[in-house]
């Protein structure tokens, strides 16, 4: 009879299942003087979508624990029999949500029936001797009828604890994920002679391994290995660089016309991140031993920001993050959660850090100590950032040229909607050379603005296609004094970029795209790059 009343209907719900294994097992005292009507079609079509997704369940031992049951209810007896323990003279085989509800009014399947069903079975079995016959006669039934479920729930315990204990025996480590990621990139240059004539389409590639290790559940420690043989197109020969123009466009495609994703080096397999961070009240700690930077420990405001993912060139987010690059490796930094739209960032690295040698230690040579501000509002975010960059560039044997750089940037990015964003920074440096030669001496400035469109989901899910445009640094001025005396640059140079990612696989992306530059490096030279990027993650 009570599987005829149950099933008749395609759903029921929680409280109509807690008032049947009421009446099939508890003594009369604890049933339920009235039953209303299983689950009507409505009641599926508005429970159903629910299901279980929020969260798993929770073993309770009083139903007064769940917010949404009242002593008013129809079924608030029976759901305190099952949820009592033996000592209070119940089942304790009630389970609900980890937010403290029930919610007995949503539909189930007949698989949350039989799961609920063994649970409370489990807790009889010790009990059996103190049933009745006609008790025993119900559970009888009630077995019969779920037999099939049943049998399928155990099966997948046991699959789930075979599959528990291979990988406890073979697992890599108790503390440690890895993770991977493989890049390969077709590529090519096209422009004027003077870099033209030096270029071959070129077939290069990077892989990283990432070992993410925590000892708490709440700290990281970070060990990454990359290996890779990618080499830079430009190499202009005949190009003059002074310290104090770092920051001019003579050095901007050192500096911003790489690949994101570059790597250098002739798969020289090698540590180039070594970093532990740890909560400490509202804030993040950050110790890095390794390849540190500043984007490492703040946000770039920037969701074309990622060399697997993202953009195609260095240039896809502000350059002050980059100024003074070898003056990043090791170092420190905290990042403080003011309030959950408002986080300031404060680090200090330094390009050696580890050689006790002169102009080699820790705060003995070159450094950059920077300062982000970091607001994000509903869809907007907004990053005030500002670095002090100390380097001193050797420029011949034994003579060093020291320069110091202030910079001053502001990115931001806004969500329009959904799929469609806008971003964009600006950037002001002045610099100071103020030893060395005399030909190396001066003061000057530097600028850097650009904006940036991006549209997820575009013909397929899970796309992103990104559009770049903007002035990479540029000097305004360099001399004594900043009057110009020096070199000079009008900022002729421009980036322009497109590119399109899309999803073959969950693990695979292809990202075809080009780069244009013009007046490259003050030569009066454009240059044309098609990439092809195809990423693995693993």
């Amino acid at each position: 009879m009570l599987s005829k009343v149950l099933w008749n209907s395609l759903l029921v719900t929680p409280a109509v299942l807690g008032a049947a294994l009421v009446s099939a097992i508890a003594p009369a005292s604890a049933q339920v003087q009235s039953e209303p009507s299983v689950a009507t079609l409505d009641q599926v079509m508005q429970y159903s979508n629910e299901g279980r997704s929020s969260g798993a369940l929770a073993q309770v031992t009083s139903v007064t624990e769940f917010s949404d049951v009242s002593p008013g209810d129809w079924a608030y007896e029976a759901l305190a029999y099952l949820a009592n323990s033996e000592a209070q003279g119940g089942l304790d085989c009630l389970e609900g949500y980890p937010d403290g509800t029930y919610r007995g009014g949503r539909a189930m399947t007949r698989y949350e029936f039989a799961a609920g069903l063994a649970s409370c079975l489990d807790a009889v079995v010790g009990r059996l001797e103190s049933l009745d016959p006609e008790a025993l006669a119900r559970i009888e039934a009630l077995q019969r009828e779920f037999a099939a479920e049943l049998a399928v729930l155990r099966g997948r315990v046991d699959a789930l604890e075979a599959a528990v204990e291979e990988l406890q025996a073979n697992q890599f480590s108790t503390t440690t994920r890895l993770s991977g990621t493989a890049i390969f990139a077709f590529s090519d240059a096209f422009g004027d002679s003077v870099f033209e004539d030096a270029n071959n389409t070129v077939f290069q590639s990077r892989v990283r391994l990432a070992f993410n290790t925590s000892f708490t559940g709440q700290d990281r420690l970070l060990t990454r290995l990359q290996g890779g043989n990618f080499r830079d197109f430009v190499n202009v020969p005949g190009i003059f660089i002074t310290p104090a123009t770092e920051a001019s466009n003579t050095r901007f495609f050192d500096e911003y016309g790489d690949f994101s994703f570059d790597s250098g080096g002739d798969f020289a397999v090698a540590v180039d991140r070594l970093e532990y961070r740890f909560p400490i009240g509202i804030g993040q700690v950050y110790l890095g031993a390794q390849g540190q930077r500043i984007s490492d420990i703040v946000p770039t405001i920037s969701s074309l920001d990622s060399g697997e993912q993202g953009a195609l060139s260095s240039f896809n987010r502000n350059p002050i993050y980059d100024l003074g690059k070898n003056e990043q490796r090791i170092g420190f930094g905290v990042t403080l959660d003011l309030s959950d739209d408002l986080q300031l960032g404060l680090g200090y690295l330094t390009g050696r850090g580890n050689d006790p040698a002169e102009r080699a230690g820790l705060f003995d040579g070159g450094y950059t100590a920077f300062g982000q501000l970091t607001f994000t509002p509903g869809t907007l975010k907004l990053g005030l950032t500002y670095t002090n960059v100390y380097s001193s560039h050797q420029v011949a044997t034994g003579i060093f040229s020291p320069s110091v750089y202030n910079s001053y940037g502001i990115s931001f990015e806004l969500g329009l909607t959904d799929a469609f964003f806008i971003g964009g920074w600006g950037m002001y440096t002045d610099t100071r050379t103020f030893a060395g030669p005399l030909d190396f001496r001066g003061d000057g400035e530097a600028w850097s603005y650009a904006l940036t469109l991006g549209l997820r989901d575009l013909g397929a899910r899970g796309s992103l296609l990104g559009v770049i445009a903007g002035v990479p640094p540029y000097q305004g001025s360099f001399g004594p004094g900043g009057g110009g005396s020096g070199l000079t640059n009008t900022g002729g140079s421009f980036h322009a970029e497109v590119f399109y990612r899309f999803n073959v696989s969950d693990n695979i992306s292809f990202t075809p795209g080009v780069i244009f530059v013009t007046d490259v490096a003050d030569t009066g030279s454009d240059l044309f790059i098609p990439v092809l990027r195809t990423s693995f993650r693993f």
